[in-house]
């Protein structure tokens, strides 16, 4: 099934969507995120794991200061700027391709694009920070919009849902209305379904399995599956444990319309990626 097309261009960077599958290799700068918190939260560690990642075959690297797994403790602003600007500093300075800056507050984001970050990552979707949505207008750079049901503080507090697709794409539906209202254009926005996010283990396999639901919304789409707790609960796994179960999950999404996978494990989504994409095209695909 063939995905629709789309060329993100800003400033330095172009990304084109749906040829092949891109992969956002992800980047925690924090004691406890539930995977890899605490490995690389040293200013240096983090500079080495990222060009790792770059070096495995990243398209862009995501990088947040601020854990939002379930009940995880919020971290004040001076922090996660001092975790993250002097990363995205020095980053921006040796890697050609995109930094996304994964945060919801406004002043972080402003000052991560300041330090050379170009997307920026809202879990939100512009909702906690009401000076997010001029942040992103202002610096003219590609936002991903999440979908999630209540806060990270409480949003696995028995999530319902009447009908779980219709209520996510209700949900971008007003968030893209809203994102364009505030002047951000339309053609710069990407689109994630926020797996784990205010969603029990069913309703993040229901997601990948209606995937494809998504792309009536016309957006780029992003899958965020990596190592979630769904994905333990199947193999009795840790984190460290599911990088099969993930490339499942990649796989899954992409033969259903995602054109991004963020993932921890670069490399093994890199071939995964690699298999996927020549199956949906019928033939081999040039790196």
């Amino acid at each position: 099934m063939k995905r629709e097309g789309f060329c993100l261009s800003w400033g330095k960077h172009a990304l084109e969507l749906g040829r092949k599958s891109l992969i956002m290799g992800v980047l925690n700068i924090t004691p406890d995120s539930f995977s890899d918190g605490g490995h690389y939260f040293s200013r240096e560690q983090a500079i080495k794991q990222a060009l790792d990642l770059v070096a495995d075959g990243a398209d862009i690297i995501d990088i947040g200061g601020e854990s939002t797994r379930p009940y995880a403790e919020k971290v004040s602003l001076q922090q996660e700027m001092e975790r993250v600007i002097p990363v995205i500093e020095e980053l921006s300075r040796i890697v050609n391709i995109p930094i996304s800056i994964d945060t919801y507050k406004a002043k972080v984001a402003e000052s991560a694009v300041k330090a050379g970050a170009s997307i920026i990552n809202d879990i939100s979707a512009l909702k906690f920070d009401p000076e997010m949505a001029s942040v992103v207008k202002e610096a003219g750079v590609p936002v991903i919009l999440m979908h999630m049901k209540g806060t990270p503080g409480n949003m696995q507090d028995n999530p319902v849902y009447n009908d779980l697709m219709g209520e996510i794409i209700s949900f971008f539906n007003e968030a893209v209305d809203y994102a364009v209202k505030k002047g951000i254009r339309k053609e710069m926005i990407i689109l994630d379904p926020g797996i784990g996010f205010g969603k029990n283990f069913n309703h993040n396999l229901m997601i990948i399995r209606d995937f494809r639901k998504l792309a009536d919304l016309g957006l780029p789409l992003l899958l965020g599956s990596s190592r979630k707790a769904f994905i333990g609960k199947i193999l009795d796994k840790t984190p460290e444990e599911r990088d099969t179960g993930t490339m499942a999950t990649v796989v899954a999404g992409i033969l259903n319309g995602a054109h991004i996978v963020r993932v921890h494990n670069v490399r093994m989504a890199k071939e995964t990626v690699k298999i996927v994409d020549a199956i949906l095209a019928g033939k081999a695909i040039p790196a």
